[in-house]
């Protein structure tokens, strides 16, 4: 389904199953009544699955950027702890 979605196509309902979206369109077009189309239930649970796969594709686009934040942060904190130990260890050198 996420990638009718992602290509901007109409998804498949009960009965259309095996068509492409371009043929559902066109028989559409011809004037014939698709399955999915007569009622409003059954365009609010299309509405619905719609929603649940941006929901997913944003709650996975959301994971990777707080994993890449949490390493750049991980890797300040670490640089920043390398510089005070260097600095740490030549002032001993030096003394």
């Amino acid at each position: 389904m996420s990638e009718f979605v992602k290509a901007g196509k109409r998804i498949p309902r009960r009965g259309e199953i095996g068509l492409t979206s371009d043929e559902i369109a066109e028989f559409e077009k011809c004037g014939y009544v698709m399955s999915g189309s007569r009622h409003r239930r059954m365009e609010a649970v299309c509405l619905r699955k719609e929603n649940q796969i941006y929901s997913a594709d944003e709650k996975r686009a959301l994971a990777s950027f707080n994993q890449e934040e949490r390493r750049k942060r991980e890797s300040k904190i670490l640089s920043s702890f390398r510089e005070m130990v260097y600095r740490k260890t030549k002032g001993k050198d030096e003394k």
